[in-house]
């Protein structure tokens, strides 16, 4: 490849990575697809689950164009391979060029899918849906969900893409393209694996790194996996999950009878 190839293909490259990945930068410049696309979203406050329906849709559509985009951005930096013209373009770029549409359509169509009858089909709604009553729908758990999560006492952290929030009655995991639910009540978790780490750079205590999976009792509710950080000063054990079942490994029960639980993500 030429040099103004190799140039936008190493730019366009880190540049896809960071709006995937969004790292600190990119979310100071505002370089989102929940800042670029704020004012169809959403607030996330005002409606939780409205916002994460469009956000997890947009997200999906707008990361499956950026193959497309660099095609796009070829047809300019290498503008003697007459990419613009399929019939002059050399067939490996015509192939990619049939991927780069293709990927589009299909979450195009995904898209479309989820949001019919008022987002019914989308993974968020159909869970919540098993958790409604036989005399309503999905729709009640939301309004639920919604008022839960605007109330100033929930549990709340982690890097936005893989936020953890407990409410009273709701765990719930942030991911890129879903958004995990569980009810307190039925869920149990299990401590998979954890790491001990000398000290802490906040509190300057022996912390150790846990791998919590999160299992609901309903049967279609799909498990998931938060992480946290447990320091050891002398106190009671708590987890941000009243009323759930917590099941340690054996090896790490001992270390951490006396231990709280200081961020989960």
């Amino acid at each position: 490849m030429d040099s103004p190839e190799v140039t936008f293909t190493l730019a366009y490259l880190v540049f896809a990575v960071c709006f995937v990945f969004t790292p600190t930068e990119f979310h100071s410049a505002g370089l989102t697809v929940q800042n670029l696309l704020s004012g169809w979203l959403g607030s996330e406050d005002a409606a939780f689950v409205s916002y994460h329906l469009r956000r997890t849709s947009a997200t999906l559509l707008c990361h499956s164009l950026l193959p497309l985009g660099y095609y796009v951005g070829m047809c300019f930096a290498a503008s003697e391979k007459q990419l613009y013209s399929l019939g002059q373009a050399p067939e490996a770029w015509r192939l990619f060029l049939l991927l780069a549409v293709t990927l589009p359509t299909i979450a195009s169509t995904l898209i479309y899918y989820w949001s019919c009858d008022q987002w019914t089909c989308h993974p968020l709604a159909r869970t919540l849906a098993l958790y409604a009553l036989p005399q309503s729908g999905w729709r009640a758990v939301a309004s639920s969900v919604n008022t839960e999560f605007r109330r100033i006492d929930k549990f709340a952290t982690g890097a936005p893409g893989a936020r953890v929030i407990v409410t009273d009655t709701w765990v719930m995991k942030v991911t890129t393209y879903r958004v995990h639910v569980a009810q307190q009540q039925d869920v149990h978790l299990t401590v998979t694996e954890s790491q001990q780490h000398e000290l802490s750079p906040d509190s300057n205590l022996p912390v150790q790194l846990l791998t919590i999976h999160v299992a609901s009792a309903s049967p279609g509710v799909q498990a998931f996996d938060i992480r946290g950080t447990l320091a050891s000063p002398a106190g009671m054990m708590a987890l941000p999950c009243r009323g759930a079942l917590v099941q340690w490994p054996q090896p790490s029960r001992p270390h951490l009878v006396q231990a709280e639980l200081h961020g989960v993500w």
